[in-house]
């Protein structure tokens, strides 16, 4: 069922009472300033898929221009109260579909990255990985004026920008010649399965006894829907946390349309103050 923001007590109640594995998304993200897909007013957006980033040279000069200059938004980015919530609250596993490594950086430990971290390149061909900040310097290098001349065009929530005109932009290969993607999985390409199989043994783990809180996701893709499905499967109750529909809400046992900032930050107080009173 769907709650207002005045029912919140029970459901806090709930959460700060029970183990609990917590699904994020980007959502959660948005008062750090980055943008999301799907929450309310969000423009219509289609990232590049797996297989068009693979499929071209042009198609990786145009996602490696266009990132370029969302990197310069996204990993300046800093963790924001949802956060540093969820770091304190220490759940029994945090997935997160995000790849901002905004949950790393506020200190969060018994985590899953389950679409990777943008933070990271990948060499296709001889799958060494580098660091991200390394890569943007040559690039920053080989594209001198680039961020003058382009650093005014909107960001997009997966790291890079509206922008068509890309063809001048030069990009950089791996030591062994082989193209460089983020280490993140795109739209059309597969989780890693050790993830997968880590998120659903922590879920069923829960039982009747524990709870799943999605927060800040719109569980479109079934990514991260597969879990609250096994969730609801196990007959574990499933809290979803997020301004707008969601493909989770028939399941879920509790719906709030509230900010994950200011509910997570609720969540944490009454945590810290059940904990005092033992």
């Amino acid at each position: 069922m769907t709650l207002t923001a005045a029912a919140q007590d029970e459901v806090l109640e709930l959460l700060a009472t029970r183990p609990l594995v917590v699904l994020t998304g980007a959502g959660l993200s948005t008062d750090s300033g980055i943008p999301d897909y799907r929450g309310p007013g969000a423009p219509s957006r289609m990232p590049m898929t797996y297989q068009e980033f693979v499929g071209s040279a042009e198609a990786q000069q145009r996602y490696w221009a266009r990132s370029h200059l969302g990197w310069q938004r996204m990993g300046r980015a800093l963790p924001n109260d949802a956060h540093r919530a969820l770091a304190a609250l220490d759940p029994a596993l945090l997935i997160t579909q995000n790849v901002d490594g905004l949950h790393e950086a506020a200190g969060s430990r018994r985590m899953v990255a389950l679409h990777g971290r943008v933070a990271d390149v990948i060499c296709l061909s001889c799958r060494s990985t580098s660091s991200r900040a390394d890569l943007e310097r040559v690039l920053d290098e080989l594209n001198p004026q680039w961020l003058e001349r382009h650093g005014w065009v909107a960001s997009r929530p997966d790291g890079d920008v509206d922008l068509d005109d890309t063809h001048d932009f030069v990009v950089p290969t791996c030591h062994c010649g082989g193209p460089l993607k983020p280490h993140v999985v795109f739209f059309g390409e597969n989780v890693p399965a050790d993830r997968v199989a880590r998120c659903y043994a922590a879920v069923e783990a829960l039982g009747p006894d524990g709870a799943l809180l999605v927060a800040g996701s719109s569980l479109t893709v079934m990514s991260g829907l597969r879990f609250v499905k096994r969730a609801a499967q196990h007959g574990t109750p499933v809290v979803i946390v997020n301004r707008g529909e969601t493909r989770g809400d028939p399941l879920a046992t509790y719906k709030l349309e509230v900010g994950c900032s200011e509910f997570l930050s609720d969540l944490r107080t009454r945590v810290s103050r059940l904990s005092a009173e033992i």
